[in-house]
């Protein structure tokens, strides 16, 4: 088991271990200094795989539970309005709490709800996917989409737990694994080198428990520095800017992980077409996302994806900050005009 301490505006632990789930209430007991009422967030899918144990896990807890169906689709005014519905219709207060459990769709949610109910109640992470072990439990960030993009409503809203228990992992379909697996690379990219070479190599299965650790401690340094992604922050987004164009432009139909997989040989190709790193990084980058099953191009033209990626978070006014890789394991932030983005985009889909 590792243990990955959080600095930020909430001081946190992330607990990183496998068949951790079966403990989960002796750490939230500790994490929140009792036992309140737990309100636990889930969608239909972890629910039906994984609903009984960790019932079983908090049977020492007075919980309810709130399930939506599972997908990007959910992540919507709707949900989040029949979310807060709930925990009023459920004298849920102050002093209790809210359990995220489930993958990326389910932390943010949930998190949103903890941040504003009441304004603002104290809530755990139970990851159960790869991305959201290693990306999303982590740092902080709470958000709904918008028929405009994504993630374009949220907060900052630290978690007082993360337990990630890589055990779950193994229900876990190849697609689905393959997205987190897009995060992963992400993190080798932008911070190390070491990590990158040793996914080149495999095994990410065998080891697991070792590499959320590690992306979680980048995530974590980053976060300690820069809480409120006004800075160094921004190097997390790595890909995600063509990303979140993708991903609205299909409908949701492609994954968030396959449109960072995309996103992030996109970024490689434009940096290096602009000098800022050599063709042999865009190279590796491709070699990396195609090894684990991720998407390395895309059906959508300069055009479409630049118009989606002006309602981006990332624009400025008349500019909008790209993070660009130099090297494996360096990336820079460019800050570039709104009018060159086509342009941008349309050196990184041709290569």
């Amino acid at each position: 088991m590792e243990i990955v301490k959080v600095s930020a505006s909430r001081e946190y632990d992330v607990i990183i271990g496998g068949g951790i789930l079966s403990a989960a209430d002796g750490y939230i007991e500790k994490a929140l200094g009792g036992r309140p009422r737990l309100a636990v967030i889930t969608d239909d899918r972890v629910n039906s795989l994984h609903g009984e144990s960790l019932e079983r896990a908090l049977s020492g807890f007075d919980t309810v539970k709130f399930v939506f169906k599972n997908g990007e689709a959910s992540k919507n005014i709707r949900v989040y309005g029949e979310i807060l519905e709930f925990l009023a219709e459920n004298s849920i207060t102050r002093t209790d709490a809210i359990v995220a459990f489930g993958g990326g769709v389910v932390g943010d949610m949930a998190g949103f709800a903890a941040s504003t109910f009441l304004r603002g109640i104290r809530f755990v992470q139970i990851p159960t996917t790869l991305l959201a072990m290693v990306d999303s439990s982590v740092g902080g960030k709470t958000a709904i989409d918008l028929l405009a993009g994504k993630n374009l409503c949220g907060t900052f809203w630290q978690p007082s737990l993360v337990l990630c228990d890589w055990h779950l992992l193994s229900t876990l379909t190849d697609e689905i694994f393959s997205d987190g697996m897009a995060e992963v690379i992400k993190y080798g990219i932008i911070r190390d080198r070491e990590l990158f070479e040793r996914l080149l190599l495999g095994g990410v299965r065998e080891d697991p428990e070792a590499v959320i650790a590690r992306c979680v401690s980048i995530k974590r340094d980053v976060v300690n520095e820069d809480e409120r992604d006004t800075g160094v922050r921004a190097l997390l987004n790595f890909g995600h800017t063509a990303a979140h164009g993708i991903e609205k432009l299909s409908n949701y139909e492609i994954t968030h992980g396959r449109a960072v997989g995309a996103g992030m040989v996109i970024a490689a190709r434009g940096a290096a077409s602009r000098g800022i790193c050599s063709d042999s990084v865009t190279e590796d980058i491709i070699k990396a996302v195609r090894l684990y099953g991720l998407c390395d191009k895309c059906d959508f033209s300069a055009e479409e994806i630049s118009e989606v990626s002006l309602s981006d978070k990332k624009r400025a006014g008349g500019s909008i900050t790209l993070v660009l890789p130099e090297r494996i394991g360096s990336c820079i932030l460019k800050k570039i005009p709104v009018e060159d983005l086509t342009n941008f985009f349309r050196s990184g889909l041709n290569g």
